[in-house]
């Protein structure tokens, strides 16, 4: 039987090191081992195995939109048998996200823009692809979260990593 070296890597100092990293992804591998008990260079190879997964994606700095001047976000509920709206969406910058769903709609977009007039021009050039629905957002009482910190128990490691 062979034993997925993924799920090998992904014990509790692992998952400890991604909570760090997504609650700070500009700790260093020195900072981070001393939270997980294990030397800079274990926890450098730890984190680069990650990477070398596809567990760590990148890292980014996650900024405020309304500092940049846009004050509106919205969700974007399309019906539409036009899977090109995948896309269509990349090329459109007010598109934050873009997903395919199961359900009465096809796919949601998560947008943004600077008023309810940049709103509705956006909607407007959606609007052909198929039926919309749209939320504008009031607050955001959880954002940004990741998988990482849903279970991570952040308590001290012990593990003989």
């Amino acid at each position: 039987m062979t034993v997925d070296p993924l799920a090998k890597l992904l014990d509790r100092t692992s998952r400890k090191i991604l909570a760090l990293l997504v609650n700070d992804a500009r700790l260093s591998s020195r900072q981070i081992s001393r939270e997980v008990n294990l030397s800079p260079p274990a926890t450098a190879e730890r984190i680069r195995r990650l990477e070398q997964l596809g567990v760590i994606t990148g890292y980014n700095a996650q900024l405020d939109p309304s500092k940049l001047g846009f004050q509106v976000l919205a969700f974007v509920m399309l019906n539409t048998s036009q899977t090109v709206i995948g896309e269509i969406a990349k090329d459109m910058p007010q598109v934050l996200e873009c997903h395919r769903v199961t359900g009465s709609d096809s796919f949601i977009l998560k947008v943004t823009a600077k008023s309810v007039e940049d709103l509705e021009a956006l909607l407007d050039g959606i609007q052909p692809y198929g039926a919309m629905t749209t939320f504008v957002v009031l607050s955001s009482p959880v954002t940004g979260r990741q998988p990482a910190t849903m279970d991570a128990d952040t308590s001290d490691v012990d593990d003989d990593s």
